[in-house]
């Protein structure tokens, strides 16, 4: 079975980061990055791009892809469901971020981001992206997706 394919994109503007608090599906009420799946026909800069349009109410601008992972949900003996996530980071929005259905807005200073709200991985990746690296990893969650069981990353390799 393919994983399913998704996006990530947090703007980064101003030393803020651009987060939302997810109001329903996977990860409701963690603090996340805009994104979600890629739908067919688009790439997958057109896919984060249309994350944060939706999601947010703004047009992410400096669009820039900084890493690719691979998630993976397990129960202990099954893998249970598998993501390939591509991440990006945006250096500035057009407009104000509104609530929607999906999600609040919340802007987070760089040097103070709060990761116990946050998934369990993204203490381990997302400095990286704060500081402008780029980054490919794998991370196997367990099926609560609180814990995390194991994970490799490499840092400064090429993502296009």
């Amino acid at each position: 079975m393919e994983p399913t394919e998704a996006t990530l994109c947090h703007p980064v503007v101003d030393g803020e980061l651009l987060c939302i608090r997810k109001q329903r599906g996977l990860g409701a009420g963690k603090l996340v990055g805009p994104g979600g799946k890629v739908e067919g026909g688009e790439t997958v800069r057109e896919a984060a791009r249309r994350e944060v349009r939706e999601e947010l109410r703004v047009e992410p601008v400096g669009v820039e892809k900084r890493g690719e992972f691979d998630f993976h949900f397990r129960d202990g003996t099954v893998d249970d469901d598998s993501m390939h996530v591509y991440v990006f980071a945006a250096e500035g929005i057009e407009g104000e971020p509104e609530t929607t259905e999906e999600a609040v807005p919340e802007w987070h200073p760089t040097g103070a981001v709060p990761y116990d709200e946050m998934w369990i991985d993204d203490r381990v990746w997302l400095p990286h992206l704060i500081a402008g690296e780029t980054f490919r990893g794998e991370f196997v969650l367990s099926d609560d997706g609180e814990s995390l069981v194991r994970y490799e990353m490499e840092i400064g390799v090429a993502v296009e």
